[in-house]
């Protein structure tokens, strides 16, 4: 692994890719002191709001249902706490180590904005937690997704006053034991600051933001093994080619079929006669599939990327004008809509795929090819179970597929009784996504195995690398043998992008 440079935390620049130096490639943070400046300036003016006598929602008052009872600014310390211990109600497994970074990282970039009323000395004791090496971990399970992601952000933020559960050095602890590990004490909370830490939606939008990264690089995949069976089943060109794509101009369906071109270039599959005027639609509609889910990822990353650099917060302390503001910048919808969209467009790659792999498989579609891609039929089943795994995996995803997002369950005496759920959204396409990747690793063991029974017709350059790479873990199948190894072998190849870093070796890099 490369070393990092620190990121820069300013509140408005966040990205995709930074959020992910920092949860999987181990980058820093930095924070610049005029941030440090903005947060202290904020919570002075929150000082000098509560000594004129204003009444501010979760500062001194309750919160939900409780929002109307006012609470002494000498309990309103203990009340953070309090709401902290409370809101802390989830359920489940520990969410991934790296899902537990994203939360946090994104919740610092709204609090580096300047507008969230809590300490610079909290604020600076979480960053100094995440570059610590001290990740907060909290369950998977239990956000609607409205007033933010409120009981795994409270889990989350107990670390911070020496409680709750962490993960350091390759195991979960205690937070007091993380702690007291990198030399830290906890940070009792004043007025407000329970509330600052719980209430957005940055569980949500960190699974979103991993899952673009991963997305994109899935989708790159799905191109690189779509090409590999467009030659060996030796489809026709026009599809592809440049006039035919540039009359229909999406952005997404010409990127893919220039993709398709550059990979398939040179190979003598596809220059024998061709056996049909036209293919199978899953063949010959990849840039149309395979470009729309390039578009709608297009749509999804904007819209994930906005609520990465927003305050998404509730109540909003306005610094210059000593004023709160209360609404909904927690709601989750604009994650929840782009997710649920997200485990659509996946789940479609997957039904591609899996047509795709039928049409290897069955001598009907494939012409030629022996039946499951081995030879001794009857003896022996070939990739037969293999492709029912990638039934059952499409199938399932077809039914996470269903939105999250247009339900809603009322909560906290119907205070609150129009519910997001888009971190339910964002945990569908997650898994979404890992089946899909699964799919198409099932599809690139077939199309190595069916090229064997191609030889000594070269295939392009690309195919004959990633070829190699598929064989250098999953050999020839000569007889029936426990596929469920070589499946366990070939899933990474797509989830680690080694299939996307071998193919942009031979082509360069992928639109």
């Amino acid at each position: 692994m490369k070393a990092m440079k620190n990121i820069i935390l300013d509140g408005n620049s966040l990205t995709i890719e930074r959020v992910v130096d920092v949860t999987r490639f181990g980058a820093g943070i930095t924070v610049p002191p005029s941030v440090i400046n903005r947060i202290a300036a904020n919570w002075e003016a929150i000082a000098g709001m509560l000594s004129r006598g204003d009444v501010m929602y979760g500062l001194n008052t309750g919160i939900g249902g409780f929002g109307n009872v006012v609470i002494s600014k000498e309990k309103a310390g203990e009340l953070s706490t309090r709401m902290l211990r409370a809101h802390a109600s989830g359920y489940g497994d520990f969410v991934d180590v790296e899902i537990a970074k994203a939360s946090l990282l994104l919740r610092l970039n709204v609090f580096a904005k300047g507008y969230s009323g809590l300490r610079p000395i909290l604020f600076q004791t979480f960053v100094e937690i995440l570059n610590k090496g001290v990740v907060p971990m909290f369950y998977e399970k239990g956000s609607v997704g409205t007033s933010g992601d409120l009981a795994p952000l409270s889990q989350m933020g107990l670390v911070v006053i020496g409680e709750g559960n962490a993960f350091y050095q390759g195991k979960i602890m205690t937070g007091s034991q993380a702690l007291k590990k990198v030399g830290m004490k906890p940070v009792p909370l004043a007025y407000r600051e329970g509330l600052a830490i719980m209430n957005g939606s940055q569980f949500m939008t960190a699974i979103a933001a991993l899952n673009i990264y991963d997305t994109e690089r899935l989708i790159k995949q799905a191109e690189i093994v779509c090409s590999m069976t467009i030659e060996i089943l030796n489809c026709v060109e026009s599809a592809y080619s440049k006039e035919y794509n540039e009359v229909r101009p999406f952005p997404g369906q010409n990127t893919t079929a220039s993709n398709l071109r550059r990979l398939f270039e040179g190979s003598q599959l596809m220059q024998q006669p061709k056996k049909v005027v036209q293919n199978a639609y899953s063949l010959r509609s990849v840039p149309q599939v395979v470009g729309a889910a390039r578009d709608a990822l297009d749509y999804i990353r904007r819209i994930t990327e906005i609520e990465m650099n927003a305050v998404a917060d509730n109540p909003i302390f306005f610094t210059k004008e000593k004023i709160c503001r209360t609404g909904a910048n927690f709601h989750g919808a604009p994650i929840g809509y782009t997710q649920d969209l997200l485990g659509i467009v996946i789940t479609d790659l997957g039904n591609i795929s899996e047509r795709q792999t039928n049409n290897l498989m069955d001598p009907a579609c494939s012409k030629d090819l022996p039946a499951f891609l081995v030879k001794s039929a009857g003896l022996d089943s070939g990739l037969m179970i293999s492709q029912y795994t990638q039934a059952a995996l499409v199938s399932e995803n077809k039914i996470l597929a269903s939105p999250a997002s247009v339900d809603s369950i009322p909560v906290s005496g119907n205070q609150e009784d129009h519910v997001s759920f888009g971190t339910i959204a964002a945990r569908k396409a997650r898994e979404i996504i890992r089946n899909t990747e699964a799919v198409i690793a099932i599809q690139l063991l077939a199309v190595c195995q069916a090229y064997e029974f191609r030889r000594p017709l070269l295939p392009s350059k690309s195919f004959q690398a990633v070829y190699d790479l598929v064989r250098s873990v999953s050999p020839k199948i000569t007889k029936d043998r426990a596929f469920y190894k070589d499946i366990e072998k070939m899933v990474p190849l797509i989830r680690t992008s080694k299939v996307l870093e071998t193919a942009e070796k031979i082509v360069g890099e992928l639109e």
